[in-house]
């Protein structure tokens, strides 16, 4: 890789070594010998082609693909930077290369980038619908496997927010959590116990655990499938002590009248685990 990508990767908060080995491994995918190109194309035929927005969106991904080019030897030159917002022709990336690599790597480039973009588009959307307000859509752990990252990375291209990004980093109390150790105040004294200084999000299904959470000194409160009504309630119990999340049964028509409540997030986990994908395709020039 690149000296220039290694380090515009890093500027996105991208790891260019689990970048690159995720980006392999894709390409490991395909196997050794394209069966179509292979006899159809001599190894010196070149092509050229840039990489075009079929529809409105933010794109996502641009140095991600970009590390395809790279590790295939085929030269590039990106148009448009992640969080742009792109129209339908729009070029992203140009792309030659010898023909054989260049139709190796479309695939595993677009499959990265309409992914991303997906994302980012969808996120955008939510942002879009709450403007005006102080609420931020913010994502979850449903994610896809080895994904986790770039799809993460892809919500901020959107404007949106990153919760936690493991098991390791924050801690979440759930239903289950509570229902083990007998109640809020007991689960979140134990966590807090062993990690003074970590941040601990309460879920909570009704007001009277928003109340008890308060009381035990949460700064963060999931508010769990309630009404708007109910959120409202809640924001007036809070009165500013913790900040909180509405979580369960969200959806983009809906996203407005959530975060007039006064909520700060809106926990959304499809931005992940259910974006469409954006329509970008490779067309030779």
């Amino acid at each position: 890789m690149t000296p220039e990508l290694s380090q515009t990767l890093a500027d996105a908060g991208l790891d260019p070594q689990h970048v690159d080995n995720l980006v392999r491994a894709a390409l490991t995918e395909d196997g050794e010998v394209d069966v179509t190109s292979m006899p159809i194309f001599a190894p010196d035929d070149t092509a050229a082609g840039d990489l075009r927005a079929r529809e409105h969106g933010v794109v996502a991904g641009i140095p991600v693909a970009s590390v395809v080019f790279d590790v295939l030897d085929i030269a590039y030159e990106t148009k448009v930077q992640d969080g742009d917002r792109v129209v339908p022709g729009q070029v992203l990336i140009s792309v030659s290369g010898p023909t054989r690599a260049v139709l190796r790597a479309e695939r595993t480039a677009l499959n990265l980038l309409t992914h991303l973009s997906g994302i980012a588009t969808a996120t955008r959307q939510w942002m879009d619908a709450m403007s005006g307000t102080k609420a931020k859509v913010r994502d979850t752990r449903k994610t896809l496997p080895g994904l986790r990252v770039l799809q993460k990375y892809a919500v901020q291209c959107g404007g949106g927010v990153n919760h936690r990004m493991g098991l390791y980093d924050a801690a979440l109390i759930k239903d289950n959590h509570v229902a083990a150790a007998g109640s809020v105040t007991k689960a979140y004294e134990a966590i807090r116990a062993v990690y003074p200084s970590l941040h601990i999000q309460v879920e909570c299904d009704t007001l009277a655990q928003v109340e008890e959470a308060v009381a035990v000194g949460a700064k963060s409160i999931l508010l769990d499938n309630m009404t708007d009504d109910e959120m409202v309630e809640a924001v007036r119990l809070v009165a500013g002590r913790a900040e909180l999340e509405a979580s369960g049964g969200l959806n983009l028509e809906r996203a407005r009248d959530v975060a007039v409540t006064g909520v700060d997030y809106l926990a959304v986990g499809a931005l992940t685990h259910s974006a469409r994908v954006f329509d970008i395709g490779l067309d030779f020039t």
